[in-house]
């Protein structure tokens, strides 16, 4: 199977873009292929625990679903630490998921080594 990396810089404000990149790296992973999601900027803002109750897109689903089948289907997350301290954010923004605080270089390696990148 492929790997994949996700890089997420929607944030919110998008609803639909952003819940469409989590819907497309839980279907990923559902068909078996391995998924990293990156996420950054705004995108950051997709773990708040405020934005996973309440945001869903436009055909695209609920946010809550779609991070809970990342989780339960061995996705990774990573959160660009620089995004995540320019926004406030500290490591309990990470609880309750399976996710890490990461620099550039840590996406630059993730993209490097995926065999297809797909950016929203």
């Amino acid at each position: 199977m492929a790997k994949f990396l996700v890089h997420v810089h929607t944030g919110p404000s998008d609803p639909t873009k952003a819940t469409l990149a989590c819907l497309v790296a839980a279907t990923a992973l559902k068909e078996g292929h391995e998924v990293s999601i990156f996420m950054a900027g705004d995108g950051v803002h997709l773990l708040a625990p405020e934005t996973v109750s309440a945001l869903e897109g436009q055909g695209t689903g609920a946010l809550r679903d779609h991070l809970a089948a990342i989780r339960e289907g061995g996705g990774t997350l990573y959160l660009s630490g620089m995004s995540a301290k320019a926004r406030g954010y500290d490591e309990s923004l990470l609880e309750g998921h399976p996710a890490t605080f990461a620099m550039p270089d840590e996406l630059v390696r993730l993209a490097a080594e995926a065999d297809t990148v797909l950016c929203y």
